[in-house]
């Protein structure tokens, strides 16, 4: 199973408030395990020109946009998930599928600042990491769905929407969601 490029949206009862009601985009899933950001759990307080300007980057012509919660690891790391048509100088792109990427160095900063960033962007601080086996494991456990990804939800503006947005690809209502599982 290969979830990259995937979207898991999280079931009641989850257990881990972190992860209440998230949308986690997976940008890489292999036999020695997962790596996604969480796209629905924006900061209050942190901006790109926070960011920006604690590292000393001069702010240009380009968007002020917010900065998500990615996940519990490495929350002092920042990544930029991306529309496909932005590729680093520096060659650190990770090329998630046709319409994704991934970029975790401080060029892209520079580049958004300047306003000549990729079109869509995510920018979040930290990543929700799995050990081999066991976002496979969470997921028969009943404690995440998976559907496809599309840049519709996960560059969207509303990220109040996006937990509702990612069930309804799959045709869930989320009233309709239960924390107890069963096996037939």
């Amino acid at each position: 199973m290969d979830l990259s490029g995937k979207l898991l949206i999280a079931m009641p009862g989850m257990g881990d408030p972190r992860f209440e009601k998230s949308v986690v985009y997976i940008c890489a899933h292999s036999a020695e395990g997962a790596m996604g950001l969480i796209i629905n759990k924006p900061s209050q307080e942190l901006r790109l020109s926070d960011m920006l300007e604690q590292l000393q980057i001069p702010r240009g012509t380009g968007r002020d946009i917010r900065v998500h919660f990615g996940g519990p690891v490495e929350h002092g790391r920042g990544f930029v998930l991306h529309s496909s048509d932005y590729r680093s100088n520096s060659a650190t792109t990770l090329k998630v599928d046709a319409r994704f990427g991934l970029t975790a160095t401080l060029d892209i900063l520079d580049d958004m600042a300047r306003g000549t960033g990729p079109d869509n962007t995510l920018l979040a601080l930290g990543y929700s990491g799995w050990g081999p086996g066991q976002l496979e494991e969470e997921i028969c456990a009943n404690g995440w769905l998976t559907c496809d990804a599309s840049p519709e939800i996960v560059f969207a503006g509303d990220d109040d929407s996006k937990w509702g947005r990612a069930l309804n690809v799959l045709g869930v209502d989320p009233l309709s969601l239960s924390a107890a599982c069963g096996h037939a």
